[in-house]
């Protein structure tokens, strides 16, 4: 685990403070104190506590699943013992904590803020994933905008670099793989859109764009295969029987690759490829989904 126990804390003072309340009561009620001068008592007894007490309760609080106290707990350790330990691992447990309730925003400063904090600490790689996980629970469809997808692939790649030996890497990098299928599939929706209505020079371009910076992902076949399809219908039939090489060659099984066959055959062509095509080029990098 990223964080231990911490060891066992001294009695609260929580007991204490509910019988002073008790006591100071009539001269509440008797005008002695205004109701502008009331002090919510969760928050006073928070305010008397030790940092190591208020961290154990935010531990037991989160364990216990009651996330919301737990936030608060570990809040008030970073807010009342800002220079200690202990705010230290509140920092990062508190970015958990608001992470599991899907405030991914707040998770995402005190991740940040940790890791500007403490580069260098045990728990620095974890505030990282933190910061890529609250990116990714936010990817949309590939119909919507991908910001998130992109935000994810940068936090997480900084994982894998900074943190090569951490036990995140190993999610991080699937997570990077999602996330760039993703931003592939944006691509093949706006390309398949174009190619639509026959603008045929928007959609080649999407589509190379797949297949030059995201050869590794799901989509390479079928970007190869539309590049074959927007190829043929400008008359480009070289760069056409290119795009339908490169695909047999690497995916020979593919229907997408019968379909492209198919096509280049109603017009008397077949797979060929050209070398000095960029698709030829681009296609030595593929390295398959």
């Amino acid at each position: 685990m990223i964080l231990q126990r911490a060891a066992e804390a001294k009695k609260p003072l929580r007991t204490a403070l509910l019988a002073l309340s008790v006591l100071a009561a009539p001269f509440v009620l008797s005008g002695c104190m205004s109701t502008e001068d009331d002090i919510d008592l969760a928050t006073y007894v928070d305010q008397t506590e030790p940092a190591d007490v208020l961290y154990n309760q935010g531990l037991a609080n989160l364990n216990a699943g009651r996330l919301t106290e737990a936030s608060r707990k570990f809040d008030a350790v970073d807010r009342q013992h800002p220079y200690s330990e202990w705010a230290r691992k509140s920092m990062v447990m508190g970015a958990f904590a608001n992470y599991r309730q899907g405030k991914y925003d707040e998770a995402i400063n005190s991740a940040k803020r940790y890791v500007s904090l403490y580069p260098s600490s045990e728990d620095a790689a974890y505030a990282q994933y933190i910061v890529g996980l609250s990116y990714f629970r936010q990817i949309r469809d590939v119909t919507q905008d991908q910001k998130e997808s992109r935000r994810a692939i940068e936090a997480m790649e900084e994982v894998v670099q900074r943190w090569p030996e951490s036990e995140y890497v190993d999610d991080a990098r699937e997570k990077v793989r999602f996330a760039r299928d993703q931003l592939a599939g944006k691509e093949m929706q706006i390309g398949r859109y174009y190619l639509e209505r026959r603008e045929y020079i928007a959609a080649v371009k999407r589509f190379r764009y797949v297949v030059e910076n995201y050869s590794n992902t799901r989509h390479i076949e079928e970007a190869l295969a539309r590049l074959t399809e927007s190829y043929y219908a400008m008359g480009l039939t070289s760069e056409a029987q290119t795009a339908a090489a490169v695909l047999g060659q690497n995916y020979p099984d593919s229907q997408w690759y019968r379909d492209s066959y198919t096509l280049l055959q109603t017009g008397g062509l077949e797979p060929r490829d050209n070398a000095g095509s960029w698709i030829s080029k681009a296609g030595k990098l593929i390295t398959g989904a």
